[in-house]
């Protein structure tokens, strides 16, 4: 079989990486990361399906009456909140990924429209870390096969996903030798 990296992706704002099946890392087993922001500074992005075990009103005062959940971006700088959202034109300072998607941005003037109840929380993540790479760390774990770059063609249809299996959809969507990747037991001594 060829190497799962055998057709290497360009890394660019917006593509997803997906980390092959027996990834070493506890930080990094089974994620999926959307890349916000990649150039010869580094790489930044946020995990997109590993729940934190505390709550958003845990952390955020003005949203005690909510459900909103909290995600673990990475292990980079846990003690900071950063958000994702699809707010369009209405925070200054977001960085736009694509397709309606942003990063971060004026959180003082979010709480108000979530408050004011002219966003939602459906339309933002909110995440605990960040996931980080030095200049060239990041192309140099990809040569490693360590992850699977992936170009979504619509980014509002991964949000929408479940976050507990994003992992495995995705790669079956990919089809192919992914299709078969996302089968892949947890433990290959359970197979």
């Amino acid at each position: 079989m060829e190497g799962i990296n055998s057709h290497i992706q360009p890394v660019e704002r917006g593509c997803l990486l997906i980390s092959e099946p027996f990834l070493p890392d506890p930080n990094f087993e089974r994620t999926v990361i959307l890349i916000c922001d990649h150039n010869e500074d580094g790489s930044v992005g946020f995990v997109l399906n590993r729940m934190a075990e505390i709550s958003l009103s845990d952390i955020v005062e003005e949203f005690t009456d909510t459900n909103a959940k909290l995600y673990v971006g990475g292990p980079v700088e846990q003690n900071t909140m950063h958000f994702l959202h699809r707010i369009t034109n209405e925070l200054e300072g977001s960085l736009d990924i694509g397709e309606g998607l942003s990063w971060g941005g004026d959180f003082e003037k979010l709480k108000l429209l979530i408050n004011i109840k002219q966003a939602r929380f459906d339309d933002v993540r909110f995440f605990l870390g960040y996931s980080g790479w030095a200049p060239g760390q990041l192309d140099l774990e990809i040569k490693e096969s360590s992850w699977i770059v992936y170009k979504p063609q619509n980014l509002a249809e991964i949000w929408d996903m479940d976050a507990a299996d994003l992992w495995r959809m995705i790669l079956k969507r990919m089809g192919g030798k992914f299709k078969m990747i996302s089968n892949y037991p947890i433990d290959p001594r359970l197979n």
